[in-house]
């Protein structure tokens, strides 16, 4: 019974990050009618990285210390934070919420396609190469550049960019960040108050323009800021630490499903025939990536680079 009950709580958990996270890019959506891109980037960053600092004092855990680490940590929230929340708000100006939302679930491709050229991805299966292949065609499929041009063309540019930052993002906190022995609540705080301090750069050239008195917007902004930003970021940490990376990596196959319900039910956004087929391929392209050698095979390579050796 506790193992059903621990199953029912891990998957109830995997289900609020689904939501949250998928919930992302209606609020963003919404926020930009308060907020100009670059404005909507450091709210959202500022309001992430002050909800985690007060879970972060909950807890009785300081921020992390050192030149070296908060280096790590400002490269980290450049990629994973400061550039890819702006590029999906400028992104959003043209390009539905729910159509963002299946172009962000190309990120495994990224990586995968990263993996390949850095060399930490050797010996790839046909199927997770077909499956790289299958991905991308499939936001061609979505960007349509046969049909579109101008800002909603630009505007699938910029999220497709987002998502391969987002890649690189993780890859590099694998890396450099994730566990090197620093709590990961101290983290999360710590690289979201640097991707605010970089965002605040960008401001200048965002314009400084006054915030309009939409109260829907900036509801929604606060909303992005401590839930879809500061409460997600922290349960995608939590999740990978209980559960492994590849467990948290489900959600990335009901983030696309949740943002556009959510944009068809709130927004009334239009979902062609087009965008849904292209939607399919993507995620068909993505599971395939996941496919993985069998043990039996893996093993049987490594006795066989043994007797090589």
């Amino acid at each position: 019974m506790n193992g059903i009950a621990g199953r029912t709580w891990a998957w109830a958990r995997l289900g609020v990050l689904a939501l949250l996270w998928g919930s992302t890019f209606l609020w963003i959506k919404l926020a930009l009618t308060a907020l100009s891109p670059a404005q909507l980037t450091f709210a959202r960053c500022v309001l992430g990285a002050l909800t985690l600092l007060a879970l972060c004092l909950g807890a009785r855990q300081r921020l992390p210390r050192g030149r070296k680490i908060w280096g790590h940590l400002f490269a980290a929230a450049f990629f994973c934070n400061a550039l890819p929340f702006l590029l999906f708000s400028i992104g959003e100006q043209s390009v539905d919420s729910g159509v963002a939302g299946v172009l962000n679930a190309t990120t495994p491709l990224w990586s995968l396609l990263i993996g390949i050229i850095i060399g930490t991805e050797r010996g790839i299966h046909p199927i997770r190469l077909g499956g790289l292949l299958l991905g991308f065609a499939g936001v061609v499929v979505i960007f349509a550049p046969w049909q579109h041009a101008g800002p909603v063309g630009w505007g699938v540019l910029a999220i497709v960019v987002a998502a391969a930052s987002y890649a690189i993002g993780f890859i590099y906190m694998g890396r450099n960040l994730v566990g090197k022995g620093a709590a990961t609540i101290s983290l999360s705080t710590a690289q979201l108050f640097a991707a605010a301090a970089l965002t605040a750069l960008t401001l200048p050239a965002g314009s400084l323009a006054p915030v309009q008195a939409d109260q829907r917007g900036l509801i929604a902004v606060v909303i992005l800021g401590i839930f879809a930003t500061g409460i997600t970021f922290h349960l995608t940490f939590r999740i990978i630490a209980d559960e492994g990376a590849t467990n948290a990596a489900t959600v990335g196959y009901l983030l696309p499903v949740v943002s556009v319900v959510l944009g068809a039910i709130v927004l009334d956004e239009g979902f062609s025939v087009r965008v849904a087929a292209g939607m399919v391929v993507v995620l068909i392209g993505v599971g395939m990536t996941r496919r993985r050698k069998p043990a039996v095979e893996t093993s049987r390579t490594a006795k066989e680079e043994d007797v090589l050796q």
